[in-house]
C-alpha cells in the first residue's frame, strides 16, 4: 500500500479554503495512487484561537455536509484519509482528527493531551480512550478485504510514549499524527516520529502544517517513518509538499526481529513486563 503525509499551509478560520485544498491535495494524491493520506492538526480550520468562544464559531460536528463531501470524494479516489478540525458537541468543544473512507466516517478522535498553546488552552481534554480502526483498501475500499488498521493521534499526545504504546498493543499498523509543530518545536519533528516507529515496529505518518499563524511560524517537517524507525520520506524545511512511501503491513504486523539469525532477536511486545509498569498510572510515583 501507499502512504501520503500531506504538507500544507492552512487558512485561518477559513474552512473553505482548507476544504478545497484538502480536495486538491487528495486528487494528486490519488493520481499517485495513495491508499491513506494524512493531513495536518486543525486542517480545516486553523490553530491560532485566541478564545474559546472565537473557536465554537469554526466548530462543527460530525454531521456536518462537509463530512458526506469528504466521503464523495474518498469514493471517488478509492482511499482513506484522515484530517484535523474543531468538533463541537453540545457545549463541548474538541481539537480532533476524523478517519474519512468511501462509505462516511470511519472513526474520529479527541486530542488527549493538551498543551498551554493555540486553540489547546480552550478545548476539553479528549474523553475517549485511544483506538484502532481498521478500514478496507484500495479497490476493494468500499466492500473490501484487505484492511489496514489505523491508529489515530495529534500533535503533543506523540511527547507520551503511553499513546503510541496502546495503540500499537491495540493493532495499529499505521499512527496517523496531524500535527501543528511550531519552529520551536523543530526537536520533536526530528526524533519523536522515529523513536515512536522503532518502539512499536509500525509505521508513523506525521504530517504538520506549514505558514504562520498568528505570530506562530510552523516548521514543516513532516516525515513517514517504518517499522524498524527508518525515515522513509522527509520533508526537508517549511514547504509545500506531499509526502510518499510504501507501507508493507506484514512488516509492521511481525513485531519479532531477527538482528542476528538464533543469536539477536528481540520482540518489543512479546519482552514486556507490565507487571512492573503499573506506578506509571497507579499514583505511587511523584509527579
Amino acid at each position: 500500500m501507499l502512504l501520503a503525509c500531506v504538507q500544507t499551509d492552512v487558512a485561518f478560520a477559513n474552512p473553505q479554503a482548507n476544504e478545497k485544498t484538502m480536495m486538491d491535495r487528495l486528487s494528486e494524491a490519488s493520481e499517485r495512487g495513495a491508499d491513506l493520506v494524512v493531513f495536518p492538526e486543525c486542517m480545516l480550520t486553523g490553530y491560532g484561537y485566541e478564545s474559546r468562544e472565537e473557536a465554537m464559531e469554526q466548530a462543527i460536528g460530525l454531521e456536518d455536509d462537509q463530512f458526506a463531501r469528504f466521503a464523495d470524494v474518498a469514493s471517488r479516489h478509492r482511499l482513506q484519509f484522515t484530517f484535523g478540525f474543531l468538533l463541537r458537541e453540545g457545549e463541548k468543544l474538541f481539537n480532533a482528527s476524523a478517519l474519512v473512507t468511501p462509505n462516511g466516517v470511519a472513526a474520529s478522535y479527541r486530542k488527549v493531551h493538551l498543551p498551554h498553546l493555540g486553540v489547546d488552552r480552550w478545548v476539553d481534554p479528549g474523553d475517549r480512550p485511544f483506538q484502532v480502526d481498521s478500514v478496507a483498501l484500495g479497490e476493494d475500499a468500499t466492500h473490501g478485504e484487505e484492511e489496514i488498521r489505523v491508529g489515530m493521534a495529534i500533535c503533543y499526545d506523540c511527547s507520551f510514549p503511553e499513546t503510541i504504546r496502546v495503540l500499537g498493543l491495540a493493532g495499529a499498523d499505521v499512527i496517523a499524527l496531524g500535527t501543528n509543530w511550531p519552529s520551536t518545536a523543530t526537536r520533536t519533528a526530528h526524533l519523536v516520529p522515529a523513536a515512536r516507529s522503532m518502539e512499536n515496529h509500525l509505521y508513523f505518518v506525521a504530517a504538520n502544517r506549514v505558514g504562520t499563524e498568528r505570530g506562530f511560524t510552523y516548521c514543516g517537517l513532516s516525515s513517514i517513518c517504518g517499522p524498524d524507525g527508518v525515515e522513509l520520506a522527509r520533508a526537508n524545511g517549511d514547504e509545500e509538499t506531499i509526502l510518499y512511501a510504501k507501507a508493507d503491513l506484514e512488516l509492521a504486523r511481525n513485531k519479532r526481529i531477527e538482528r542476528t539469525v538464533g543469536t539477536h532477536v528481540i520482540d518489543r511486545f512479546a519482552d514486556r513486563r507490565p507487571e512492573f509498569y503499573s506506578s506509571i498510572s497507579d499514583g505511587s510515583l511523584p509527579h
